[in-house]
């Protein structure tokens, strides 16, 4: 990890979303990389070094739950910060399991979301 320049994705099918977070997180100092759907990240992973993903559960094709899946068997960890827009104590739950670090709801309060990467970050002793 670069210490001054955490490295963040963000993937979420929602344009207007990712242009947001995209403008919030390289406000606050952070190299961002957005993608569109969960199969257009999976499809740059392997060239990715990342220190966190804000991540969307509910995208078409490939679910958010089945990038945190496929994040999870990598042998370098990467902490992961779920937004949603679709709450439901299952979704909360399967999320939490599958080792999100955070689970925020839509719209995300910038300050939340800047202390749970923060926070996502530190706790992989990065």
């Amino acid at each position: 990890m670069n210490l001054l320049r955490p490295q963040i994705a963000v993937v979420d099918d929602e344009d207007s979303v990712r242009k947001a977070l995209e403008r919030l997180l390289r406000s606050a100092g952070m190299e961002v990389e957005t993608f569109a759907s969960g199969a257009d990240f999976l499809a740059a992973g392997p060239g990715l070094t990342l220190d966190c993903v804000v991540l969307d559960l509910h995208m078409p094709r490939v679910s958010g739950f089945e990038v945190q899946r496929q994040l999870a068997a990598l042998t370098h960890k990467v902490s992961v910060v779920v937004i949603t827009g679709h709450d439901t104590p299952e979704s909360r739950a399967r999320a939490l399991a599958g080792g999100a670090f955070a689970y925020l709801l839509k719209p995300v309060d910038e300050q939340v979301l800047l202390d749970a990467i923060a926070a996502a970050i530190s706790s992989k002793g990065l």
